[in-house]
């Protein structure tokens, strides 16, 4: 099952009283179960604002050169730890390489692994731990080294 098919799986499910399923095809097992419902959900109010990403989101020009945006690829609640009471994976200042991970984003109780594209140093964290992100939103700016 390709990830398309689960994508589309889940926008099929997002609006329904389903509360759990399961398939299996080619061999491949998916479980997909909601435990929680939440009839009402207060969010902050910057959670409920759209916001375009532009290409010039994407590279910062800077004084001291080009910093470049790390955005989410998906919708979930990002996390700096790989748990509550572990150290972050790095914090402003943070010398990082090509493919060290800067983030966890949870999607449907999955942790996706968030890693750099670049090395360089990180200069800004737009997110707070444990707060709700967006598909396309800004999640760190780094200055590439090199």
């Amino acid at each position: 099952m390709e990830l398309e098919d689960l994508k589309e799986l889940m926008g099929l499910l997002k609006d329904t009283d389903v509360t759990e399923l399961q398939i299996e095809k080619d061999g491949v097992k998916v479980k997909i179960k909601r435990e929680k419902f939440f009839g009402h959900l207060e969010l902050p109010p910057n959670v409920h604002e759209k916001r375009e990403i532009k290409k010039e989101d994407v590279v910062v020009e800077t004084k001291e050169g080009r910093l470049l945006t790390v955005t989410s690829p998906i919708v979930g609640t990002f996390y700096r730890s790989p748990s509550p009471d572990a150290e972050p994976f790095v914090d402003v200042g943070t010398r990082v390489k090509k493919g060290q991970v800067l983030c966890i984003i949870e999607a449907m109780k999955l942790m996706n692994e968030i890693e750099s594209e670049v090395d360089g140093v990180v200069v800004r964290m737009l997110v707070e731990n444990g707060h709700p992100v967006e598909y396309g939103e800004p999640l760190f700016l780094i200055e590439p080294i090199g």
